[in-house]
């Protein structure tokens, strides 16, 4: 039964990255064989003022930031995504929202990895005009970021105990040598 949730929990984590990657890479490629770079369309002219879709290319980080950097970014990127799929079986099974946050940021990295990768910059599109362009990747990664922060401030003060695939990680006070003889405490109090 273990084993079945942790497969299921992978190919969800799977899943919803490739459909994420997908959506990027569709959305770009659109981009890219309609619109000339720095070209605009506004599908509806009422919003022309507030949104377009815009081809705009971006070498560096987030807002254009160190655009000289595009390969260091690309090494950034690789490491986000072994992370994420290193630690990804660590994490609490019974919480959804870590796993959904950290596949939406893996299908977002590869994203925009696989932008750096292909030509040398990532392809953004979507301007709000009183924000710096964006992609479907940011969205994604921006999202899950948001939904892991709100995780975390969620998490109890004192963080009585940590779950590792469902199984509570506590150890005997005897185990560490302190308190009472068989008292249950977490060794990740300090």
């Amino acid at each position: 039964m273990v084993l079945r949730k942790s497969i299921r929990d992978r190919i969800l984590l799977v899943a919803l990255a490739v459909l994420v990657f997908s959506a990027d890479q569709a959305s770009k490629y659109l981009v890219l064989t309609r619109l000339p770079l720095g070209g605009s369309w506004n599908p509806v002219s009422s919003l022309k003022p507030f949104i377009s879709v815009t081809h705009v290319v971006n070498p560096g980080a987030a807002f254009g930031l160190f655009p000289d950097q595009g390969s260091l970014f690309a090494v950034i990127a690789v490491i986000v995504v072994g992370a994420i799929l290193v630690y990804y079986r660590y994490l609490p099974t019974q919480n959804w929202m870590v796993r959904l946050s950290l596949s939406l940021q893996l299908g977002g990295a590869l994203g925009n990895l696989a932008d750096r990768l292909q030509h040398g910059h990532v392809i953004d599109f979507i301007d709000f005009k009183i924000w710096p362009v964006f992609n479907l990747a940011d969205v994604a990664i921006v999202t899950g970021v948001g939904i892991l922060a709100y995780f975390l401030l969620q998490e109890p003060e004192g963080g009585d105990h940590l779950e590792l695939n469902g199984v509570a990680d506590t150890a005997t006070v005897a185990d560490q040598g302190e308190g009472r003889k068989g008292d249950r405490v977490s060794p990740f109090h300090f």
